[in-house]
């Protein structure tokens, strides 16, 4: 009996397995991400890639300590940011697993050909596929399938187009804002809005202690006007939610609606903000050049109190530095978490 005892308290002490140990390569874009990532966690040390071009402009790529990364975790921070930085990443992301490596973790924190899932006619061409086909391609570790971590990817079914070679795991970014909207002054008066039913479908589970608002999208002509549909906006801290903003003008559209319906104060999250052709201008403060602080209050020159994005898109992060009303979250802790599954 007493050997038993010992023996049960000695498994009732025993530490936590360690921490796996994850070599970090990342594409240039994704460097300073990268850097926070390692800076959240000891075990995760940063690899390096020279990126290197011959004279005609295709890829002259070498993974320094190619030798060094036999047996280990192996991860690769990508950026898919245009069509011409993806053939150099995928290159990489082909050659890594094959280097005799334990196992291999792919983080793309925005895939960007979401939004482009559906064939309306015959022609349309579904990029959102052919993207998951690219990737599903990957060649299997000695650990076996790759594992894919993506941020709140813009339709639930793009899950089913990835073939058996990766292995999907698929995160959000809500709890950082979560966790930023109870550091608010008005914490207890916030409302969340969704600009559409998409947005409500993707979101509303993680949101079951908030208030929520439904807006939709409907025709009038050749229009298409935002409509609250359901909820309350009187006297509420607004926050609209959604996976990304590209012009942001359904944005811009659900703050009318909100302010009209007697909203004290509206804000936006996004994870993913693209924002091409410089679109973030149309949110940012006038005539606060680099001061962040305080804020204004709400006006038709500052409709917006807070823009939350992540930093899943890094040349947006880099664009709207210190701009209000833009506030970066950062996922650094939540791939940091990722790469220890």
């Amino acid at each position: 009996m007493s050997e038993m005892l010992n023996f049960c308290g000695e498994v009732g002490v025993m530490e936590k397995p360690p921490k796996k140990q994850v070599r970090l390569f990342y594409c240039v874009e994704c460097e300073e991400l990268a850097r926070k990532v390692a800076s959240h966690c000891e075990s995760i040390q940063l690899q390096s890639i020279n990126w290197r071009n011959f004279d005609d402009g295709f890829p002259n790529l070498y993974i320094n300590d190619a030798h060094d990364i036999r047996g280990q975790h192996v991860a690769f921070l990508a950026s898919f940011s245009s069509p011409g930085v993806i053939f150099e990443q995928l290159s990489v992301i082909y050659a890594l697993p094959r280097l005799f490596v334990a196992s291999f973790t792919l983080v793309l924190p925005f895939f960007p050909t979401g939004s482009f899932e559906r064939m309306e006619e015959e022609g349309d061409v579904a990029t959102a596929f052919t993207l998951a086909r690219m990737l599903s391609v990957i060649p299997i570790s000695r650990g076996g399938p790759t594992s894919l971590v993506i941020y709140d990817i813009h339709a639930l079914q793009e899950r089913f187009y990835f073939g058996d070679h990766v292995l999907p795991c698929f995160e959000t970014g809500v709890p950082l804002l979560k966790e930023r909207l109870q550091l608010l002054p008005d914490a207890n008066n916030i409302t969340i809005a969704f600009p559409d039913d998409g947005a409500w479908k993707r979101f509303y589970k993680l949101f079951t202690n908030f208030p929520m608002i439904v807006c939709t999208k409907v025709r009038e002509g050749d229009k298409r006007i935002v409509r609250l549909k359901e909820g309350a906006a009187e006297g509420r801290h607004v926050v609209i939610v959604d996976d990304l903003v590209q012009s942001g003008g359904t944005l811009i559209e659900c703050q009318k609606v909100l302010a009209d319906h007697g909203a004290a104060k509206v804000s936006a999250y996004v994870t993913h903000a693209v924002f091409p052709k410089k679109s973030w201008e149309r949110f940012a403060h006038k005539n606060t050049g680099e001061e962040t602080t305080p804020l204004p209050p709400p006006s038709l020159d500052h409709p917006f109190a807070f823009f939350w994005i992540t930093d899943s898109c890094p040349h947006t992060v880099k664009a709207i530095a210190n701009r209000a009303p833009f506030e970066v979250l950062t996922l650094a802790g939540s791939i940091a978490v990722a790469l220890q599954i």
